[in-house]
């Protein structure tokens, strides 16, 4: 087998949300493996530093500041960056939120307000990205799942929620689309070091020592953990792979718990 069928040269990227994080790690890798990455945000300063930090690596981005939420701005975007940087070869749908509390407390708005940004906006940025890639009868989208598209824990009902209908959208968008020569499918990360868990990630936090202690590989995942997964699905190397979800986890979904020390 070739080492080809992973290369990106000529392809197109559009990722939601990649200015940090797991985000910014898949962008920069996808741009690594050939791929011209269009990113989007919603916020200029974030954007412009993504951008800095690819231009001084030497690869190949360009910024799009548009809200994943609202349909009628992820209408034009799309429509712009078609015309101004070529067809959307591959969507990552990235971009999300988490709202944490009790579900017998959680605020109305913060359900809405997650379900919105991690269920509703991958559907509508797939949905008018989708467009171009039937007419073309070419593409591929990786949704960005979660371990919550598959097991509860509580304390983030509305997450979970969102997560398990972002496994099933997969599923069906596959299922739709597959005649169309498009793959969808799906990366569900495990527990990942971001800036936003630093604190839940200090010795001796009782979650940090119980997600080391729950996870087979014995530790946190990287961001660069999930970049593999990422080209694999983007590239020629997936095209008969469809409406999977791949868990990036560190054998935590498939396992009762890290092995007892030998």
């Amino acid at each position: 087998m070739s080492l080809s069928l992973f290369k990106l040269q000529g392809k197109r990227v559009l990722v939601t949300g990649g200015t940090q994080g797991i985000g910014f790690s898949i962008a920069r890798g996808l741009a690594q493996a050939g791929a011209m990455v269009v990113i989007n945000a919603r916020k200029r300063e974030k954007l412009d530093e993504a951008l800095v930090s690819f231009e001084q690596a030497g690869l190949a981005a360009v910024g799009v500041l548009f809200d994943i939420t609202d349909a009628r701005q992820i209408k034009d975007a799309i429509s712009d960056i078609e015309k101004q940087h070529g067809p959307i070869d591959i969507l990552v749908n990235n971009a999300g939120i988490i709202r944490r509390g009790p579900a017998e407390s959680l605020e109305e708005q913060d359900w809405h307000d997650v379900i919105l940004t991690d269920l509703t906006a991958p559907f509508l940025m797939s949905k008018y990205v989708g467009q171009y890639m039937i007419g073309r009868r070419s593409g591929k989208i990786i949704n960005i799942c979660s371990l919550m598209s598959e097991l509860g824990r509580d304390s983030v009902v509305a997450y979970s929620a969102a997560k398990g209908g972002l496994k099933m959208l997969t599923r069906n968008l596959a299922t739709e689309w597959a005649p169309y020569n498009i793959q969808v499918n799906g990366i569900g990360p495990g527990y990942i070091a971001t800036p936003i868990n630093t604190d839940y990630r200090k010795p001796g936090n009782p979650l940090n020592d119980y997600i080391i202690s729950r996870t087979p590989a014995g530790r946190w995942g990287t961001p660069e953990d999930l970049v593999g997964t990422a080209i694999f699905l983007a590239s020629a190397a997936s095209d008969f792979i469809n409406g999977q979800l791949i868990y990036v986890d560190g054998g935590l979904v498939t396992s009762f718990g890290k092995p007892f020390e030998r």
